[in-house]
C-alpha cells in the first residue's frame, strides 16, 4: 500500500477505536429484563470488541518493519492508548480482581480479603477473548516504543498503564506484557 493509503486506514481505524472508547460493559439497568439487558451488554462488547480489534490492527501496521514516518499518527496512537486505559480500568480489572468492582446499589464497603473471597473464578469467552486482545495492544505498545518516539504525555499515559497491572491480581499474562511496555518506557 502507498502512504497515503495507510494513513486513511489509520484514520478509518481511528473512528473505530473511537466507538468503543467510553462504552461502559458493566450496566445494570434495573428496569431492564433479563433478557434485554443480556442484549444490550451483547451489543457494547461487541463495539468494545470490534475496537479492540481496530487497536490491534493500527499497532500492527504501525510496528511492521520499514513504515515511513507518515504512518505514526499520534492521534492514533493516543486514541489506543485511551482506549486501553479505560477498558482495562472499567471492563478488565473489574472482572479480574474483585476489588476494582463498584457496588451499583452502593452497599456496605467489603475489605479487600474479602471482596476476593466471594470472587468466581469463571469469565465469559468474551472476556478472556478481550483480556488476550489487550496483552497483545500492550506488548504491542512496547515495540512502538522502541521504534517512534513520542511526547511526555503520551509516554506518561503509557507508563501509568505499564504499572497498574502490578496492582492487580489474576492478571498475570498481562503483567508480564506489562514488564515489556515499563522497561520500553524506562530505556526510552
Amino acid at each position: 500500500l502507498s502512504t497515503d493509503k495507510t494513513v486513511k486506514v489509520l484514520n478509518i481505524l481511528e473512528k473505530n477505536i473511537q466507538d468503543g472508547s467510553k462504552l461502559s460493559t458493566l450496566l445494570n439497568h434495573n428496569n431492564d429484563t433479563e433478557d434485554e439487558e443480556r442484549l444490550w451488554r451483547d451489543l457494547i462488547m461487541e463495539r468494545v470488541t470490534k475496537s479492540a480489534d481496530a487497536c490491534l490492527t493500527a499497532i500492527n501496521i504501525m510496528t511492521s518493519p520499514n513504515m515511513p514516518k507518515a504512518v505514526y499518527i499520534e492521534d492514533v496512537i493516543e486514541r489506543v492508548i485511551q482506549y486501553t486505559k479505560f477498558h482495562l480500568q472499567n471492563t478488565l480489572y473489574p472482572q479480574y480482581d474483585p476489588v476494582y468492582r463498584v457496588d451499583p446499589h452502593g452497599g456496605g464497603v467489603l475489605s479487600s480479603k474479602a471482596k476476593r473471597a466471594k470472587c468466581s473464578t469463571h469469565k465469559q469467552r468474551v472476556i478472556v477473548m478481550l483480556y488476550n486482545k489487550f496483552c497483545d495492544i500492550v506488548s504491542s505498545l512496547s515495540e512502538l516504543l522502541e521504534i517512534q518516539l513520542l511526547t511526555d504525555t503520551t509516554i506518561l499515559q503509557i507508563s501509568s498503564m505499564g504499572i497498574t497491572p502490578f496492582f492487580v491480581e489474576n492478571v498475570s499474562e498481562l503483567q508480564l506484557c506489562a514488564i515489556k511496555l515499563v522497561t520500553a518506557v524506562s530505556n526510552f
